[in-house]
Formats: C-alpha cells, structure tokens, sequence
C-alpha cells in the first residue's frame, strides 16, 4: 500500500524541478562571486542567500505537494487580499533599488510581493472562472467581473513601477480566459486592449523607450544601458559557442555584463557551458512543461485544469521573455528566469507552484488507480458468489 503511494507522485516532474533548481544554484555562484567579493568581500555572498531560499522552497515544495490543491478553493479570498495588501505595503514601506520600490522586508532580508501575487492571480482566477461556466459565454457577468481585480493589482504594481511583471499578469489573465471556453470575440477585445495599454505604458518612461530602441539595433544604441547590456550578452554568446569556456571561466561576468546572476544569467550560462549548457537548460523546462500540460489536460476537475495550465504557461512565459532579451528576440523586460536567476522570492514561488502542480498530478493518478481499482472489486463478487453457490 506504501508503495502505490509514492507510484501517485510524478517523480519525472519531480526530477526535472530539482534538477534545473540545483543546476541554477551553481550558476548563481559561478555568475555571482566576482559582484560578492565587489560588495561584501564573499563570493558565496550571494550563493548563500540563494541556498536558503532554496532550502525553504523545497520544504514548501514537499508541504503543498502533500496539501489538496482544491483547498486553495476556500482560501482564494484571503490569497487575493493578503496580495492586494502586500503590494500596497510596498507602495507605503517597500525599498527602492535601482529606482523601483519592489521590495518588502528589513535589513538584508527582503522579499518580492509581485512574484508571489503572480501566483496570487492564478489561484484566484482558476477559482473565479471555474464557477463562472455557466455564463462564460456573456461578457458583463461571466468575463469582466473578476478582471475589475485585475486591473487594481495590475495598477499596484505599475505604480512601483514593474511594467514586466505587470505584462506577464495580463498574458496570464488572457490565457485563464481563453481556457475557461470565453468567446473569441471577447478574448480579441481583451488581448487588444490589453495589448494598447502596455504599449501606452512601454513609451510613458524614457528608460522603456531606450530599451525598445535598443532591441531594435542594439549596437547603434551601445552607448545606452539598453544596448550596452544585449551587446554584452552577445558577446557572451558567442565566447560561448557550442562547448563553453568551462564553468567559471565567464569573461563577461567580470563586470561587463549587468545583472549577470540575474536578468541575464543565460548569458553567462551559454559563455561558460555554452549551448551544451543550454540545451540541457531548455530540455529540464521543456519535460515541466510537458508535464505541466498533461497535468492540466488530465484533470477531471475545472478548477485544478485552470491552475494548472496557468501555472506552468506563467512559468514558460517568464522563460520565453527572459530567453528573448537575453538573446535579442524580445525588449529586455527585467523579468528573472524560472528556478535559474538570482533571487529569492522568484526561487520560492517557482518551487511553490511546482509543488502545486504536483499535488495535482498526485491527485490525477490516485484518482485513476482508484477507478481502476473499483471494477476489478466489483467483477469478483459474482465469481465468489458462483464459487460459494457450487
């Protein structure tokens, strides 16, 4: 009986989260030591702070995997108000780095509330969308009510200003739409409008527009933030090649390249392991992906479909656009690379959300082991009775 239990858990989930996460705690170290020894006379500095992170979020990995996913049901309310809470806190009291107030916390301690809201957003929209099936096809009562909250969080973290994040909220939002059987009519109104507004956004702040000019032609542009740091990752790149220069042997990283344990850890990831390193990068996203979809496709539950292909398309969404900017596909939007960057609260909610998805799958293949169970007790009895009566 022990041993059906842990054949419910989906070990190759399992194994493609841990395996990316430990493979992104090195890299945090290789990409990170030249800035700690720059700012706090350690190279592990910030090693270290990412190892707890780690730590705790696989502790949480392991109790939400345990915890019944339809539960978050009942918490919705309380989710979506500790998040609205959380990010007017950062508005009041949050640091300021690097000009955006994102930050909550004391002293060397401090978490992102808008990665966790992330999260926040998905568990409320799959709860509201999946009661609203009835009269998902009617605009005004079955679409627009829950994207009034929306909307609200959306305007909380542009004020601090987080125009990344705030995107990948609306993409979400869109996508749990179209999954909840919204007509295309609706879902076009949505996307275009929604579409309009970060574009207004993108060209309200001179710091958007040199990036957006700097992604067009970033080497004409070098001389600018923008085009400086995607010149960097080229370069990166191509030191790279197909092999790498070997783990630890990053030129770029040597303050050449920004946000190198970070934004751009993929450049520093491709210059040392090169595209070797990589691909075993976008093979580990690509197995949670698959899974994450399989998972969701599975679920007989509404509920548990909506979360979980929200989830695993926010996750991938993030990859792709840090992908992108790091390789000049798309504008550098500052967002972190799932289980990879530097950064505590995206390493937490990453794990988080992977150990959602888990108990979802977990719940999946209980509930067909106990289905499949259910006939062959039922088909035996007529067997025994006949036995018994000769």
């Amino acid at each position: 009986m022990k041993l059906e239990r842990y054949k419910d858990f989906d070990w190759i989930l399992i194994g493609a989260v841990f395996l990316l996460s430990f493979f992104g705690i090195i890299m945090v170290y290789s990409a990170s030591y030249p800035l700690g020894i720059d700012l706090a006379d350690d190279p592990a500095y910030f090693f270290k702070r990412q190892l707890i992170f780690f730590i705790v979020g696989t502790l949480l990995f392991f109790v939400v995997m345990h915890f019944p996913y339809r539960f978050y049901r009942k918490l919705t309310p309380f989710i979506i108000t500790a998040s609205i809470i959380m990010l007017v806190l950062v508005l009041l009291v949050g640091s300021e780095v690097n000009g955006a107030q994102r930050w909550l916390g004391v002293g060397a301690f401090r978490i992102q509330p808008s990665e966790i809201v992330k999260l926040g957003i998905v568990i409320y929209l799959a709860q509201v969308y999946s009661q609203k099936q009835q009269y998902i096809n009617l605009f005004i009562k079955g679409v627009i009510p829950p994207l009034v909250v929306v909307v609200f969080i959306f305007t909380l973290i542009m004020l601090q200003p987080d125009l990344g994040t705030a995107t990948a909220i609306l993409l979400v939002t869109v996508i749990i739409v179209f999954l909840s059987g919204a007509r295309f009519r609706h879902l076009a109104v949505l996307g275009g409008l929604s579409a309009v507004v970060v574009a207004w956004l993108a060209f309200q702040a001179p710091y958007r527009v040199q990036r957006l000019v700097a992604f067009r032609d970033p080497f004409e542009f070098a001389g600018d933030a923008g085009g400086y740091q995607l010149v960097q990752s080229y370069i990166a790149i191509a030191h790279g090649g197909i092999t790498g220069t070997g783990l630890g042997q990053s030129v770029q990283k040597l303050h050449y390249l920004p946000e190198p344990h970070t934004d751009f850890i993929l450049a520093v990831i491709a210059e040392e392991l090169g595209m070797l390193g990589v691909g075993f990068l976008l093979i580990c996203l690509l197995v949670i992906a698959v899974r994450g979809l399989m998972i969701g496709i599975r679920c007989k539950n509404t509920f548990g479909t909506l979360l979980a292909l929200g989830i695993i398309f926010q996750m991938m969404s993030q990859a792709i656009f840090n992908g992108g900017a790091v390789t000049g596909l798309l504008p550098i939007t500052g967002i972190t690379l799932p289980f990879i960057s530097y950064g505590g609260s995206s390493l937490l909610v990453s794990l988080v959300a992977a150990g959602i998805l888990a108990n979802i799958s977990r719940e999946n293949s209980k509930e067909k082991r106990l289905a499949e169970q259910e006939p062959a007790h039922y088909s035996k009895k007529p067997h025994q009775a006949k036995a018994h009566h000769l």
